[in-house]
């Protein structure tokens, strides 16, 4: 392995975390229906535990409403009990063909603690991206003490990768920023 390597791949790994990031701001609710929000309920259905999308079809009708269509009614009642569970804020309501569930407005307390989860989230994916840098700094100064490479050629990629670091805070702060204005936004 040498140094261009380490650096590619601590660059995967931090993109990995932004990756991430973007897939649990989807996961928090602005406001709007969206499907994101119960795309990853688990539903008990023919033995095993699936996703939602994988037994249903999730559609938004309008900004507050999402319905879920199960392909086979069978499994309404195990829908409807699995979303129940996930507790997300929402109520569904079956028909016995669908389940409609409205979404209430936010107030803006509860506008303010979504807004301090995706901080939370935010902060959290900062310290992963910070454990990725302490392992690529730690594995180039390893492999540098055993190929005896110069130490200005380390501290180099030591540099590379707290910039690789701040680039990608910066990429993850202006992420929250915008999910933020989303939530606060009615």
């Amino acid at each position: 392995m040498t140094i261009e390597t380490d650096l590619a791949d601590a660059k995967t790994k931090f993109d990995k975390c932004l990756a991430q990031l973007a897939h649990e701001f989807k996961g928090i609710r602005t406001g709007r229906a969206t499907t994101a929000i119960v795309e990853n309920i688990q539903v008990e259905a023919y033995g095993n535990r699936v996703p939602l999308p994988q037994v249903a079809g999730i559609t938004i009708p309008d900004a507050s409403t999402i319905i879920v269509k199960p392909w086979d009614t069978s499994v309404l009642k195990a829908i409807e009990k699995a979303i129940g569970e996930a507790n997300i804020g929402l109520t569904p309501q079956s028909d016995g063909k669908i389940i409609r569930m409205s979404m209430p407005p936010l107030s803006q307390e509860r506008r303010k603690q979504l807004a301090g989860q995706a901080k939370d989230v935010c902060e959290k994916c900062k310290v992963s991206m910070r454990n990725v840098r302490r392992d690529a700094i730690k594995h180039i100064e390893t492999m540098g003490k055993d190929a005896n490479l110069p130490e200005d050629q380390v501290k180099k990629a030591v540099e590379k990768i707290g910039e690789l670091l701040k680039q990608t805070e910066a990429k993850a702060e202006s992420e929250l920023k915008s999910k933020q204005t989303d939530i606060l936004t009615f």
